[in-house]
């Protein structure tokens, strides 16, 4: 006895090159967003993960991923200027919840909040907004060590007052030991423009050579409509 199984998947040479075109265009579109991302503060760069059966499924087969490795990191004139020399990011808080970000350039708010440049609320390693007593005239007053401590000079004790500690956590939300956090330097994306252009150039040449077979399947299926109308 012998028993026959298996799946089989009939499509037209047309469907399977428009979806192939397709997808293709979706993947230089994640490494256009890339370059266009490579002078940004805090962006990572995304990773086109493409499944198996790519060829059935076409752009449903195509996810991201997100390279956490530490961007360039370049000094700022401004205290307030923060980077994380390790992997981890920052917990921010707005209307719509809690969003992690690598991107420190802080601000304080009017009622003494430490925000964001979108002025959302910067989370203490506690879950809780940081605050400080009273805004200084010079804010290089303010003194952020490597684990995210903030102190500032009180001029009436004529001591360094203990504000919070900026909380940097990894991707699941877990605390991160040693952040490393720098006081005065930004970090930009960790992109690099020659792999991003090297990596589309196999990604171009397959859209090149499935719109080149589109449009040759496209002719030969006209003539033969024609043909069959005489």
């Amino acid at each position: 006895m012998r028993l026959n199984s298996g799946i089989q998947f009939n499509d037209s040479g047309l469907t399977a090159s428009i979806r192939a075109m397709h997808l293709d265009s979706e993947i230089i579109g994640i490494s256009n967003e890339n370059i266009s991302g490579f002078d940004k503060v805090g962006y990572q760069r995304k990773e086109a993960v493409v499944s198996s059966f790519a060829e059935y499924l076409g752009v449903h087969a195509l996810s991201t991923t997100r390279d956490d490795k530490v961007g360039r990191i370049a000094v700022s004139d401004k205290p307030l200027d923060i980077a994380i020399a390790n992997k981890g990011y920052f917990q921010t808080k707005n209307e719509y919840g809690v969003k992690l970000t690598r991107d420190g350039r802080f601000q304080i708010g009017k009622d003494g909040t430490l925000l964001t440049l979108e002025n959302a609320q910067v989370l203490s390693n506690a879950g809780v907004p940081i605050k400080f007593p009273f805004i200084p005239q010079d804010l290089k007053q303010i003194k952020i060590d490597k684990t995210g401590k903030i102190t500032m000079f009180n001029p009436d004790t004529h001591k360094l007052t203990l504000i919070g500690q900026i909380g940097v956590v990894d991707s699941s939300g877990i605390a991160v030991m040693e952040p490393n956090v720098k006081q005065g330097y930004n970090e930009y994306s960790n992109v690099a423009l020659q792999q991003e252009f090297l990596s589309m150039m196999p990604v171009i040449k397959n859209f090149d050579a499935n719109r080149q077979l589109f449009m040759l399947q496209n002719s030969v299926l006209g003539k033969t409509i024609s043909q069959l109308s005489q």
